[in-house]
């Protein structure tokens, strides 16, 4: 899937002097099966060419380069390894040695150090928000005397580094390297792109699924991270799924493993298990995936004094993901069918007390649990509506039609005081939740009938009013280059032509075209171009109120 549109044309689209749509891939490159990048330094204009000419010198170029780096000489690039290898744990918190001879990787002249630090303090500083999964000071102690080195580390601070730069915001404020020739780009998806290509390239030379590591688990994970962040949605599930397989062949879900071994090291195996854990639930809920890991080791604890707020919000989004089992699953993915009402009301009240009112933790941290809390019990509404489980009389109110009324209001809240940046750091996963809290804000709003008071009162937002700070919040987050934006834009135009819209005397649950996830749903609809979005005006509450 394409990323957020990029303002000059890609070097494929440049060269042929043809529209280019932006993104990654553009369109035009996506179509002709070329790499989109966008690594040339401007030229002067030349005279136009023959299109169908130059079409065929990039493809020869692109399949040229591809051969030089298939055929390049291991002592050229990444030096195989040996096949001896130590198991043995090492005590450097997670990063095990990868012995190699003493040449260089000659692809380490992609990351500089100033980049490699750059990248790591943003990191710590902006983005580990969820549990600490990496020992910075060690971190940064191997980045200079071993990465050029070691191959696994390598990929380890490569693809860490590429998820920084696919960040809001985040420029090339240093040299990348001397390999990298492209110019310094204002949003950094040709250099992580390029970075990610190598670090994939170099991990074919270590044999790390017969000889797995934590290192290796925590490669896959940001790999992940970055293709979810680039919205590759099958690169993203196969580098997840792939850190999920190393964890199991290293026992990490067995609670006898962390019995030997370092203790250190142990405590990031544990935690970087819970935070595939509640990874691998909240990707399989969006897009209806099945499950691997379950809750069987202990909760990760607090090492240091000033990581427990930390933990303490990561023990919450635990909690709520515990609640999302494999019978839910089953449920949820349609293996199972006729779940019951009284199992829907629990499993709402059991995600509900599972976060206590006065959560103390770091902003971000609220930021995710607040968001994470309110979208599951959208969601479990969803398979409650799907299910034919609801009812407009029922004293339960998660099993009425208006529950997602009473979830956004809750929703709106609590994130009320929150800074954007402290949503901002969770990135297309917070606004992937948002988005389908708001989608199904939107069909309620437009199918169920509602009492004037519940429509304008002074006491709480309106539903309109919820509706118009989610749109206004989603188009806040990544600078509103997220393509659920548009995506809601036109939902709402499209759901909610004017406004009030008319409700129907009786409700018929037929009409409500609820979906099990509509982030995961809207994967294979293209971004609207803006030719398509239309002003969206909501009404203040006094003319909602008067019309009703």
């Amino acid at each position: 899937m394409a990323t957020a549109p990029i303002k000059k044309a890609c070097d494929a689209c440049h060269r042929r002097k043809v529209r280019c749509s932006g993104g990654q891939p553009c369109r035009t490159c996506g179509q002709t099966n070329l790499e989109c990048t966008y690594l040339a330094v401007p030229q002067k204009k030349g005279p136009k060419g023959n299109r169908s000419k130059v079409l065929s010198q990039i493809r020869n170029s692109q399949t040229k380069k591809r051969q030089q780096l298939a055929q390049t000489s291991p002592s050229d690039t990444t030096p195989q390894l040996s096949p001896c290898r130590t198991l043995k744990p090492s005590l450097d918190l997670g990063y095990p040695s990868t012995s190699m001879p003493s040449a260089h990787l000659s692809s380490t002249v992609l990351l500089s150090e100033e980049i490699m630090v750059d990248c790591v303090d943003f990191y710590f500083s902006d983005m580990s928000t969820t549990t600490s999964i990496l020992n910075r000071r060690l971190l940064i102690e191997k980045m200079g005397p071993q990465i050029a080195s070691d191959a696994e580390f390598y990929c380890l601070v490569g693809s860490l580094c590429a998820f920084v730069m696919v960040q809001p915001g985040k420029n090339l404020a240093v040299a990348p390297g001397s390999y990298y020739e492209g110019e310094p780009l204002g949003n950094c998806y040709g250099y992580a792109n390029q970075l990610l290509n190598d670090v994939l390239r170099v991990r074919k030379s270590i044999d790390y699924i017969e000889f797995p590591t934590l290192t290796a688990v925590q490669t896959s994970f940001f790999l992940f991270s970055c293709y979810f962040t680039l919205e590759k949605q099958n690169m993203c599930w196969f580098h997840l799924r792939e850190a999920v397989t190393l964890a199991q062949l290293l026992g990490m879900h067995e609670e006898s493993s962390y019995l030997v071994g370092d203790a250190v090291e142990n405590m990031y195996k544990r935690r970087m298990y819970w935070l595939l854990l509640v990874t691998e639930r909240a990707y399989a809920m969006e897009r209806h995936r099945p499950l691997s890991l379950h809750p069987t080791i202990g909760l990760p604890s607090v090492s240091e004094p000033h990581e427990e707020e930390r933990i303490s919000g990561f023990l919450c989004l635990i909690g709520l993901f515990r609640c999302i089992d494999d019978e839910f699953m089953a449920f949820w993915n349609k293996v199972k069918t006729h779940c019951s009402d009284t199992w829907l009301s629990q499993l709402q009240q059991e995600v509900t007390n599972s976060i206590p009112r006065a959560l103390e933790t770091t902003e971000s941290q609220l930021a995710d649990v607040w968001v994470t809390l309110h979208w599951l019990r959208i969601m479990i509404w969803q398979l409650a509506i799907t299910n034919g489980c609801l009812s407009s009389t029922s004293t339960d109110s998660s099993m009425t039609f208006k529950f997602p009324i009473e979830v956004a209001r809750d929703l709106v809240h609590d994130i009320s005081t929150l800074s954007r940046d402290a949503m901002e750091v969770h990135g297309v996963g917070l606004i992937e939740k948002l988005f389908d809290i708001a989608c199904t804000l939107t069909d309620v709003i437009s199918c169920v009938p509602l009492m004037p008071l519940e429509i304008s009162t002074p006491c709480n937002d309106t539903p309109l009013e919820c509706l118009n700070k989610l749109v206004t919040l989603i188009s806040q987050l990544r600078g509103g280059a997220s393509r659920y934006f548009p995506l809601l834009l036109v939902k709402v135009s499209e759901t909610l032509p004017s406004f009030p819209p008319a409700a129907p005397m009786d409700l018929d649950p037929v009409q409500m075209s609820i979906k099990q996830g509509y982030a995961g749903a809207s994967d294979h609809i293209p971004t609207p171009e803006a030719t398509q979005l239309r002003e969206i005006k909501f009404p203040r509450p006094s003319q909602h109120g008067s019309s009703s």
